[in-house]
């Protein structure tokens, strides 16, 4: 159904860098870019327009607006969102959604990916020795730095920032016009390879989800929807919040399939019981 398709890659981040050779490889999928739309005018990570809807909805008028520039009837597309970790809230994340929507069938499949592999990071700056101390703390210059005035000041913003003599150049600047520097991580994929690494994994989830098809109608993107506890503890034998099953639920005809002992194993360590280790 996808192979030997021309695929739309929906980003102006040079994302297509990790994209285009993961669907080139498993689809022969002939991936191209296009200039045709702005995918900034749905929100940018420096704050300067803010993002309306929420992740999944903003990924999907990406793929939207881009099929509409284009005409591009298959487009894949990312977005990214940063802050706590949904269940480590003293940890920071970095989630990936990913989508791949089919205008010509009408499939869309979305892929998830959460990693505390990240470097987002943002301080209001006072001084030359700040600014190299967070420089060296977010892998600068191999990761590039954002400058403005203040946090939600957006007069003056200064990006892409990968050299240090730049670096100090523009803070000065800054310093000189607006008294107070804030530095950020630029979180734009081009210059921020630890997130660009991410956007790979995201991309072979996708892949992995695309082979998967619904065994009754053969529909791409046959998916879990839910994920079911009870896995029995080895030692008391009594259900524990562990994954005991996966349901797997086709978009197109509906037809669901229980996969029992997705990780391998039947009983769960104790370690991981609320009767035994309350």
């Amino acid at each position: 159904m996808f192979e030997e398709r021309k695929l739309l890659i929906a980003t102006k981040h040079q994302k297509e860098s990790v994209i285009a050779p993961l669907f080139w490889k498993e689809f022969r999928n002939y991936c191209f870019t296009s200039d045709a739309f702005d995918t900034d005018s749905l929100g940018t990570f420096s704050g300067e327009i803010d993002r309306k809807k929420d992740a999944l909805s903003t990924l999907r008028e990406k793929c939207i607006l881009a099929h509409k520039a284009t005409n591009c009837d298959l487009v894949v597309a990312s977005e990214g969102s940063f802050g706590a970790h949904p269940t480590l809230f003293f940890a920071q994340a970095n989630e990936e959604l990913m989508m791949l929507k089919d205008f010509k069938n009408d499939i869309e499949i979305v892929a998830r990916e959460i990693s505390m592999e990240t470097n987002f990071n943002g301080k209001l700056i006072t001084n030359e020795a700040d600014l190299l101390a967070f420089a060296e703390q977010i892998n600068f210059p191999s990761h590039a730095i954002i400058l403005k005035p203040e946090e939600k000041n957006f007069s003056k913003i200064i990006k892409g920032i990968t050299d240090k003599d730049v670096l100090i150049e523009n803070y000065n600047e800054l310093k000189q016009e607006f008294n107070s520097v804030y530095a950020e991580t630029d979180m734009r994929a081009m210059f921020n390879p630890t997130r660009m690494q991410v956007i790979e994994k995201v991309t072979q989830k996708l892949i992995e989800k695309i082979k998967s098809l619904c065994p009754k109608c053969a529909l791409p993107g046959f998916d879990i929807i839910h994920a079911n506890p009870g896995l029995l503890c080895e030692n008391c034998l009594l259900p524990t919040r562990s994954t005991l099953s996966y349901l797997y639920k086709c978009k197109k005809c509906c037809y669901e399939k229980e996969l029992h002992y997705p990780r391998g194993i039947k009983f769960e360590d104790p370690t991981f019981c609320d009767n035994c280790n309350p």
